[in-house]
């Protein structure tokens, strides 16, 4: 007995095996996290991690200056823990996380850590919205309340899907606060296009951050292009690749080239059943007009005008409008979507490209050179 406590122990608090070997205690467990205790301004969307080694995990809490508890998921293994949802902007969290490690005894991890606290938060709106059918131009819209700086950072948040599958087409910025995407060509027909901004907590720069995600789900519907070569004095409309129908018309006068409906891809951007063109300028006071399509913020509009009636499909007399008889503009108002292309020709002046919806006014590789990607 004497010889066997011997063998057990070479020094006092030591233990030892056969043979004289030191014997390890077991590992303790040690826990991690991702961000750190401590840590400042961390992301608002990057996952929280927490993790172990030699050990598992028996409890996991972040929670919030409220004390309601962060979402997550426990690994299978009971190795990791990781959030499922977004943090606030400028707040603190704090950690409460316990382990067994292999020695039975219990590890525990406890702490804070602040989020990032905005300059400012960058509101966004999209276009069109969830549930719309719109024509095969129209095209995808977001708005920022305030210029982002980083508009790489921006685009990079961005995804278009569509049901038919890939189609080619890019982002374009046409002002600091507004980025577009169209496609190369027009939309396919009778598809679904589906658009997700992921904002919410994307930096962009100097001190801005966005505000809130955004998605939207609409339908592209029939193919519908109208085509008017302002000479020809009509607009012939066709869906589908087909002619079907052809309507008389007076556009923008000829002569005058601040008159002219000028040259260009536009689509329709309202449908009015009623329209308001009164205007000063011309000494058009309390002037109302049926069936209005507005094709541009410069001024355009196809709408009825019994009182031009004797000069539609003879002579162009408007100040850019296309005017139409009566029962034809209520036809074509009846058979007209949201974006739906209108391409104009034949005019002496071009439409510019200030005008608010000028999407297809700019060639392929001049659109796909406004990305910032």
């Amino acid at each position: 007995m004497v010889a066997l406590t011997a063998c057990s122990s070479t020094e006092a608090g030591t233990a030892t095996g056969p043979g004289g070997a030191p014997v390890q205690d077991p590992p303790r467990a040690k826990i991690t996290a991702v961000p750190a205790v401590d840590a400042k301004d961390v992301s608002v969307v990057d996952p929280i991690k927490i993790t172990v080694t030699d050990g598992t995990l028996t409890e996991v809490k972040v929670t919030n200056e409220e004390g309601k508890e962060v979402g997550g998921q426990l690994a299978p293994d009971k190795l990791s823990w990781t959030s499922t949802e977004a943090l606030g902007y400028a707040k603190t969290y704090t950690y409460d996380a316990k382990a067994t490690g292999s020695d039975n005894k219990t590890a525990e991890l406890k702490g804070t850590f602040t989020t990032v606290k905005p300059a400012k938060t960058i509101r966004a709106t999209i276009n069109p919205v969830d549930n719309a059918t719109v024509g095969v131009g129209m095209p995808i819209s977001l708005k920022f309340d305030s210029p982002p700086k980083d508009r790489a950072a921006v685009q990079k948040a961005l995804t278009v899907t569509t049901s038919k599958g890939e189609v080619e087409g890019s982002w374009a910025w046409l002002s600091d606060a507004q980025v577009d995407y169209r496609p190369k060509a027009y939309w396919p027909a009778n598809i679904t296009v589906t658009v997700t901004a992921k904002l919410y907590g994307v930096a962009y720069g100097n001190g801005g951050y966005g505000k809130a995600d955004l998605s939207t789900k609409f339908s592209i519907g029939r193919n519908q292009v109208t085509k008017i070569h302002t000479p020809d004095h009509q607009m012939v409309v066709f869906r589908d690749g087909k002619q079907v129908a052809v309507y008389p018309t007076s556009n923008g006068e000829d002569a005058d080239p601040n008159l002219n409906t000028p040259n260009g891809t536009l689509i329709i951007m309202t449908r009015e059943p009623i329209g308001d063109f009164s205007n000063p300028r011309y000494g058009y006071t309390n002037v109302k007009k049926k069936w209005s399509l507005r094709i541009s913020n410069h001024g355009e509009y196809i709408h009825e005008n019994e009182e031009n009636h004797a000069n539609i499909g003879k002579r162009n007399t408007s100040h850019g409008c296309v005017n139409m008889y009566e029962a034809d503009a209520k036809a074509y108002f009846d058979s007209a979507l949201i974006g739906d292309p209108v391409e104009i020709t034949g005019s002496q002046a071009d439409m510019p490209t200030t005008s608010d919806v000028n999407d297809w006014l700019f060639s392929w590789d001049k659109w796909k050179s406004m990305s910032a990607l």
